[in-house]
């Protein structure tokens, strides 16, 4: 690597002056698109370029003006007329791409570095992260904050309806999506340690991501590197035993642990007509609260939303009404429309536990229903066999199962592909009909020999499920 016009953010302050034209390489992920608006917004010119433009990233970069180029027209020429080059976390080290970028003379970064160094360093940073419910947890907060009154800033790493995907907002609050995956080639780190955070909520804490970290302990240290810098009191997830560990080695901060273990709550969750009802303990008084949101999962990330805006001195009165009426992130637990009889619910989950939860909260606001779930295993930990047992267990509670497959090779290291066959049989053991396919048509067919009145189809996948969503399926709903 040649690394002599990279730059952190130190050195990005110092040249913020002289930084007016901004290139994103690779533009249209999720994350470098957001922080693409957000520059945007705050005087720069930006533009970008993409292998693919796929909506509905390349729809909103499309509704902003930013301009956007084919990968394959992007040369040092061209990208000599730019300031600094932000660099997407899907370039290569050692690819043509990162060679074309390290030669061409311009000065280079991560969108995390700039989005710390241009942003985020003048707000009240809140940072949700965890393995599981960033994204869901995030918005929940930065709904709850403008019902507070705050026009607050957000950087949320999904699609909404009605609203960019990012803000800068007027409020001095921020709330940020605080990835634990790398920041890019050339920062193999966390992405949220360039936050900036002041106050972090900790959802969930277990392995993932086995194509960059080892082991749990690997992802744990990343946490452990800004832990000691939080003034304001730490939120987190009593369920999981790294995040009692952490809170052990840290004990010289402030934790206020949640769940439906801890004294805190939330505690004694029910759902009635279409509702969720709960209650949680401040200063020795238990408040109930309500809201429209339906799922032991969702209950425990909108706790934790509220143990940090009690944090931060907001009225329990106000946060009550904060909770009443909250919506979802697009592609979680997402009602699509009805394909044929049954009802089609589109969700992000990957990763066991997250399968786990997505299937309950399912149930539960579903409880008549026979759950069909079609699960994509396309994430590098998902495709690998790191959690086949777990795997396993997580889709035995669905009534059928039909594991879509993918036929990329898994990136995790020390690890062989999932065994999709072996899954098949092992639920097949438990009483599960499942299958296997790695054909649209066949999925398409699978699908409509199982579909029925009774039934309720839940698409697992973080990408198009073989095709599926981009299939005459997507047509035929209604």
């Amino acid at each position: 690597m040649n690394l002599a016009n990279m730059i952190e953010a130190e050195a990005l302050v110092e040249l913020k002056d002289k930084i007016s034209k901004v290139f994103f390489y690779r533009i249209c992920g999720t994350g470098m698109g957001a922080c693409a608006c957000l520059l945007k917004e705050a005087g720069f010119e930006v533009s970008g370029a993409d292998q693919k433009f796929s909506p509905p990233m390349s729809t909103y970069l499309d509704s902003t003006g930013i301009e956007c180029h084919s990968l394959d027209k992007v040369d040092a020429e061209f990208l000599k007329q730019f300031d600094l080059i932000i660099v997407g976390n899907s370039v290569p080290r050692n690819s043509e791409h990162a060679k074309l970028i390290e030669s061409c003379g311009v000065n280079f970064t991560s969108f995390p570095t700039i989005l710390g160094a241009y942003v985020l360093s003048e707000k009240e940073v809140i940072g949700l992260a965890g393995t599981h419910g960033k994204t869901t947890t995030t918005f929940f907060l930065t709904q709850m904050l403008e019902s507070l009154g705050e026009d607050t800033g957000y950087f949320i790493g999904g699609i909404i309806d009605g609203r960019p995907p990012s803000k800068i907002g007027k409020s001095k609050f921020f709330t940020i999506e605080s990835d634990e995956y790398d920041s890019a080639y050339f920062q193999k780190y966390s992405k949220f340690r360039q936050y900036e955070i002041d106050s972090l909520i900790l959802t969930s804490l277990e392995f993932d991501h086995a194509d960059i970290f080892s082991t749990i302990e690997d992802i744990e240290s990343e946490f452990e590197s800004i832990i000691p810098k939080l003034e304001k009191p730490i939120v987190a997830n009593d369920a999981y035993s790294s995040i009692h560990k952490l809170a052990k080695k840290y004990a010289q901060q402030k934790w206020h642990i949640y769940g439906e273990e801890s004294p805190l709550g939330p505690n004694n969750i029910k759902v009635l007509d279409g509702k969720s009802f709960f209650e949680m303990k401040f200063e020795e008084k238990i408040y109930s609260f309500e809201t429209n949101i339906i799922g032991t999962h969702n209950i425990l990330n909108i706790a934790s939303c509220i143990t940090v805006l009690r944090n931060y001195d907001f009225s329990i009165e106000s946060i009550q009404q904060a909770v009443l009426s909250l919506g979802l992130v697009k592609r979680r637990q997402e009602v699509r429309g009805k394909y044929k009889n049954s009802i089609v619910i589109d969700d992000f989950a990957h990763h066991p536990r997250a399968i786990d939860l997505t299937i309950d909260a399912i149930k539960s606001r579903f409880p008549s229903k026979k759950v069909i779930t079609v699960f994509e295993p396309v994430s590098a930990t998902a495709r690998s066999n790191v959690f086949q047992n777990e795997f396993c267990e997580s889709l035995a509670k669905s009534d059928s199962v039909i594991i879509a497959q993918s036929d990329i090779k898994t990136t995790a290291k020390e690890s062989k592909d999932l065994d999709c066959n072996q899954l098949v049989k092992d639920l097949n053991a438990k009483g599960i009909l499942s299958s296997t396919t790695d054909d649209l048509e066949t999925l398409i067919k699978s699908i409509d020999d199982q579909q029925g009145d009774d039934s309720l189809l839940l698409i697992l996948s973080n990408r198009t499920c073989i095709g599926l969503w981009e299939s005459r399926f997507v047509d035929e709903l209604v």
